[in-house]
């Protein structure tokens, strides 16, 4: 069994963009500038920015954090897009979900400019993705994708259960995995809480994307011998420990592990990849935005 360690990898992607970014300066760029609007006092979505944060000073980029409290209308929050959308310093930014129930969060996702939406969760980049077309690609399906290339695992003629049909996660990565690509080419089924048997799917699968939200939903006579596992969950569990909770994904890992050839540690695995991706797209829109 192998670790698929997105935290090595995506350290490894930084210092590389970190190369480009000095390259970019030394001619006369400007520093790509990555914004984050966070809304509410979310606790996972405060650890999550200030993550972001600290990437973007290793990358050498320029960040913001836009703060707004929890009771921010709709209408506030879509004139802050509207000003990020007009300001001629911001490459990308990103609206942190999820928001307070009183925001439609398409509402917002659709305001945002495409050439700045380097979360990749705008239909026009969406749509562009599920063509083959240039595009943002949501970032943790973008970091999947990144990872399996790094460790050079086969998917061509592969057969891939994604459990989870997500916009941000379920739908994207089952289009990537299907599509004419280096890590592509998959025989792709998508599983989700209306099916039924998922073992059935599971124990069939040479590579297997978790992404229910259910934790440690995939177990050990879930999958068969020499599986891939990525497993995109993570939930907080509480317990007597310092911090008062550990951190569980949505495979039982003592169970499934192994079994594995390959499998993703929680926390450390797809993490740390959805944000080397969020700052490969800033890069992609500001490079683009300077040529």
């Amino acid at each position: 069994m192998i670790l698929l360690d997105g935290k090595a990898t995506s350290a490894r992607i930084k210092a590389q963009i970190a190369v480009q970014v000095e390259a970019m300066v030394q001619v006369g760029g400007k520093r790509p500038h990555l914004t984050a609007i966070l809304v509410g006092e979310d606790g996972a979505s405060k650890t999550y920015v200030a993550n972001k944060e600290k990437a973007c000073a290793a990358a050498g980029f320029t960040s913001e954090v836009v703060r707004m409290p929890a009771s921010t209308s709709e209408e506030a929050l879509l004139a802050e897009v509207a000003r990020l959308n007009a300001d001629p310093d911001v490459d990308g930014f990103i609206v942190q979900l999820p928001l307070p129930k009183h925001i439609n969060e398409n509402r917002v996702i659709e305001a945002i400019d495409p050439r700045k939406d380097v979360d990749g969760f705008h239909p026009e980049n969406v749509g562009r993705m599920m063509l083959g077309l240039p595009s943002f690609i949501s970032a943790t399906p973008f970091g999947i994708v990144t990872l399996l290339e790094e460790y050079g695992i086969e998917t061509s003629g592969k057969h891939c259960v994604v459990l989870g049909r997500s916009n941000i996660v379920g739908r994207p990565i089952a289009n990537l995995l299907s599509q004419k690509a280096k890590a592509g080419d998959c025989t792709v089924t998508i599983c989700h809480s209306r099916t039924k048997d998922i073992a059935k799917y599971t124990r069939e699968a040479d590579i297997i994307i978790a992404a229910l939200g259910v934790p440690e939903f995939l177990k050990g006579d879930m999958v068969k011998e020499g599986v891939v596992v990525v497993d995109v969950g993570i939930t907080r569990i509480a317990d007597s420990s310092e911090k008062g909770y550990h951190l569980v994904g949505d495979v039982a890992f003592d169970e499934v592990a192994p079994k594995a050839s390959y499998i993703t540690p929680v926390p450390g695995g797809v993490g740390p990849m959805t944000i080397v991706s969020l700052l490969k797209n800033t890069l992609k829109a500001a490079t683009s935005r300077q040529s």
